[in-house]
């Protein structure tokens, strides 16, 4: 091709790529176990003779490491600069990941998750960069690569975004086929609701007792649950209360945590309320009054774009010169793009990934998926360098 202009992968560059993706899938990078994983990746971008910087976010994140930054200049030392972002850490599982190739596709082997969430975007940025290190490409690429994406985007709450370059940014974080571009993801709150009652003896004192545990089941009966509307969703997702394994004292505290998120980000806030009044109508119960403690925080914000906006339309773009039709989506979830828009970063767009059902057992990536996504990376690039304005 011309100089700056990006050709599809070709059958050496495609079966690297599969090799290196069940590579990183066999790596445990469970959240806030990043640290083999970012040291691999790290080497691998060196040897390339990359420069890679570590953010001191590890702490802050809860993360095994930092989030990882490096560039890749252009052909034109004038020309502009495009994020790719990826995150290293996946949900946890037991045991050791086992990659399995057949009937065209990656699995495990059954016995855990995959890690194509988000390991494919991975093994498809990292082979992208090994040819644009050998073949400079029409746009800057920043590279960065996150942690602890799945504990509430932790990772990238935590990174600074002052220090890119990017006119855009783009993530693969969306768990269906290739060719959806998300335009509305909700905004996110975390409710934490502690119950302190009395504990006593249950077979001879029950009386003297105050149970937090039937006061928190008094609350989780009545708080919103599940799809609210088409928009809004409230989750209980974790209990612990009680001495672990007694059941011959009334327990005296209990804990639990749930989530709120609406694209609406009035009507998360007004679900949160509800939720903080019942937790308390809970504790206040006549028959049996508990204290309660509640901490609130909105996790992430929510966002909206258009198709029209330059990012999504670089996207679309993209998308349609490698043969697939862009089809524009509101999702529930969060990804990386969230946390880097609240804090100030460039626009940026989440992609499918053509990964499925991420989170199970089941989690699978086509070998199609896989290397379209690679191929809408390269398109992406020269897109972007066709619709961005010259200089950083």
């Amino acid at each position: 091709p011309p100089a700056g202009r990006m050709r599809p992968a070709d059958a050496t560059e495609r079966a690297a790529l599969h090799e290196r993706f069940a590579a990183l899938c066999a790596v445990r990078s469970v959240s806030g176990e990043e640290r083999r994983i970012a040291d691999l990746v790290t080497a691998e971008l060196r040897d390339l003779g990359l420069t890679v910087t570590e953010d001191d976010s590890a702490v802050e994140s809860g993360a095994g490491a930092g989030n990882l930054l490096t560039r890749i200049p252009a052909a034109a030392p004038d020309a502009p600069w495009v994020l790719l972002c990826a995150h290293l850490d996946t949900v946890p599982h037991d045991g050791d990941v086992v990659p399995v190739h057949e009937d065209g596709a990656w699995t495990s082997d059954g016995s855990t998750i995959l890690g194509a969430d988000n390991k494919a975007t991975v093994a498809v940025l990292l082979q992208a960069a090994r040819r644009l290190v050998r073949e400079p490409g029409p746009v800057g690429v920043e590279l960065l690569l996150t942690t602890c994406e799945e504990v509430a985007l932790a990772g990238s709450q935590a990174f600074d975004p002052s220090v890119l370059r990017s006119r855009v940014g783009y993530v693969y974080d969306h768990a269906t086929p290739v060719g959806e571009v998300v335009v509305a993801s909700p905004t996110y709150f975390r409710i934490e609701a502690t119950f302190l009652g009395a504990a006593a003896h249950a077979g001879i004192r029950p009386e003297a007792g105050r149970s937090a545990i039937r006061a928190a089941a008094r609350a989780i009966a009545t708080i919103p649950h599940g799809r609210l509307d088409p928009e809004t969703t409230a989750n209980v997702g974790h209990v612990r209360g009680g001495p672990e394994g007694a059941t011959n004292v009334v327990p005296d505290r209990c804990t639990f945590v749930a989530e709120a998120r609406s694209l609406d980000p009035e009507r998360a806030e007004r679900v949160v309320a509800e939720i903080v009044d019942l937790v308390h109508d809970a504790a206040n119960d006549p028959d049996d009054p508990v204290d309660v403690d509640v901490h609130v925080a909105r996790l992430f914000a929510g966002y909206r774009q258009r198709p029209d906006d330059p990012a999504v339309a670089i996207a679309a773009g993209a998308l349609r010169a490698r043969g697939f039709t862009p089809s524009f989506v509101a999702t529930g979830g969060g990804s990386d793009a969230n946390a880097l828009m609240q804090r100030g970063g460039p626009p940026v767009v989440n992609l499918a990934g053509g990964t499925e059902r991420n989170h199970e057992l089941g989690e699978r990536v086509s070998d199609t998926a896989l290397e379209a996504m690679l191929d809408v990376t390269y398109a992406l690039l020269e897109v972007a360098a066709d619709r961005l304005p010259a200089g950083p």
